[in-house]
């Protein structure tokens, strides 16, 4: 009896969909003609065979119809049921096979993503990580987006219901990455524990999806200046903990101000918006604009020519199409709302 039931799990277990409906197709065919030799024509009218056989199959049994003969009495106790209630749990269990292992693959990060225009976070640091996601998902923030955890560890989801998850063998292994599908991201944040992997990942990100938006945070400066000599359009992060230090040294109460700008969940907080009007104008009217209809302060523009950003820059200089202008405001703004009188 053990025996049996290792073989009838096996079967379960290594049986395909194809040779499930197979078996499924020889029962309801053997069962008809085995009920049409019997007579049983009841049994195997057109509107009866398949609701009659699959209730008798299930041992439901409603008993509305049944075997008149003695032969049909005898096809239905020692082939109908028998087989069809094995069948049945056989199709139920494979079911229930399916959803688990398909429930399994996706909290374990397993499953390919059909995403577009959505932001990858690779790289898992615990609590960082999901303070990372919480700002991400802010409610000042007007744009939502879509994100995928991208890991490199045996984990599963840690916020199943907030954010998509993928895990892959290494970073800039080609066929798990897939799972990302980084090639149709908008914004991709690489943030590893070692700089050489955050290196690597982030030359692999370029090279598989150059039209996205990408940074890359680094603990050691040096490392984010060799990736910007080769990928120039990597927007690097550097650690600022020794010059938060200093800062806060020489100005008390600097590291809270940098936090509660940077902070989208709580005060006044940082924005950017590019500068949409075709006529230039100066720094004065954009600045007026901005306090006086939406309690948003400009604090500094980059030009389109420029890398560098000019941090309270002079009333009497132009703001021009394409300048990205930088702001402090309680909410995100939009271009419809600060330009669509212009």
């Amino acid at each position: 009896m053990a025996r049996m039931r290792r073989l009838m799990a096996a079967f379960v277990l290594h049986t395909n969909m194809y040779t499930s409906l197979g078996v499924l197709f020889f029962y309801l065919a053997s069962s008809y003609l085995l009920l049409q030799l019997a007579g049983e024509e009841n049994l195997i009218h057109t509107d009866n065979f398949l609701y009659w056989i699959m209730v008798t199959a299930s041992t439901v049994g409603y008993g509305d119809l049944s075997p008149s003969t003695t032969m049909g009495k005898y096809v239905v106790s020692f082939w109908v049921i028998p087989l069809g209630l094995s069948l049945f749990a056989l199709i139920i269990t494979k079911i229930g096979f399916y959803l688990s292992e398909h429930l399994l693959k996706f909290r374990k990060g397993l499953n390919m993503l059909n995403n577009e225009d959505h932001c990858v976070i690779i790289g898992w640091n615990g609590s960082r990580t999901l303070r990372l996601i919480e700002l991400l998902r802010a409610k000042t923030n007007v744009h939502k987006i879509n994100i995928v955890l991208c890991v490199d560890e045996a984990m599963e989801n840690p916020l199943p219901s907030l954010v998509d998850f993928v895990s892959v063998e290494s970073f800039s292994h080609k066929e798990t990455m897939e799972r990302a599908n980084l090639a149709k991201a908008k914004t991709i944040i690489i943030d590893t524990p070692k700089d050489d992997v955050t290196l690597t990942t982030a030359l692999f990100c370029e090279k598989v999806s150059p039209n996205s938006h990408k940074t890359a945070y680094f603990q050691d400066e040096h490392v984010g200046d060799l990736l910007l000599e080769h990928c120039p359009n990597i927007e690097v992060i550097p650690s600022v903990s020794v010059e938060m230090l200093a800062k806060s040294t020489m100005d008390p109460g600097s590291s809270l101000l940098h936090k509660q700008l940077l902070d989208a969940t709580y005060g006044m907080t940082q924005y950017s918006l590019v500068y949409t009007p075709k006529d230039a104008c100066e720094f004065s009217v954009v600045f007026s604009d901005f306090k006086e209809k939406h309690q948003a302060t400009l604090i500094g523009v980059m030009q389109q020519t420029d890398t560098h950003i000019n941090l309270n820059p002079d009333l009497t200089s132009l703001v021009s199409t394409g300048d990205v202008l930088y702001y402090i405001c309680a909410k995100r703004l939009t271009s419809a709302q600060c330009f669509s009188h212009k």
